[in-house]
């Protein structure tokens, strides 16, 4: 499997270094790597600030506020089987929008460091972007916060 991510960066609040996009990166192959994913992937990860995810927050899901991390798949994976349907050799997962001015103060808040909120944040995407919906059920918010914390785990970003 290859992995192809296209970075934008569309805020100017918090510099991205290289570090920064080794961890989502590393994190979005331990997402796939979770989920059995072999096909080679494409994703898109933009960074915005409060603003910006606020607008498109409101835009999209027509709530007025901010939030840390939007998913925008690419598939829709309603049908017969609870998994996802990848057939094709290159995939296009979707989109990844990331506040990091509400990362960093969601770690502040939280009291671990803004890299492991980043990359909670991402995995908790790429989750969507697979087909996972917390919002449905309280069975599918635990299936997903199971999920998100073995994969925080793998990464060695667990929170004790």
């Amino acid at each position: 499997m290859s992995l192809r991510i296209y970075f934008q960066n569309d805020q100017k609040k918090h510099r991205i270094h290289y570090q920064l996009q080794m961890l989502i990166r590393r994190t979005i192959l331990e997402t796939l790597a979770y989920e059995g994913m072999e096909n080679d992937v494409e994703v898109s990860v933009t960074f915005v600030d409060d603003k910006g995810i606020r607008e498109l927050n409101n835009r999209f899901r027509k709530l007025d506020k901010p939030t840390d991390v939007l998913s925008f798949p690419l598939l829709d994976y309603e049908g017969e089987s609870d998994e996802p349907f990848f057939d094709e050799l290159c995939h296009n997962l979707g989109d990844i929008v990331i506040s990091l001015e509400r990362a960093m103060a969601q770690a502040n808040e939280f009291g671990h460091s803004f890299e492991r909120e980043v990359a909670f944040l991402t995995a908790h995407s790429m989750l969507h972007l697979l087909g996972y919906d917390h919002e449905l059920s309280e069975e599918d918010d635990a299936d997903m916060r199971a999920r998100q914390n073995d994969i925080m785990e793998r990464l060695g970003l667990s929170v004790k």
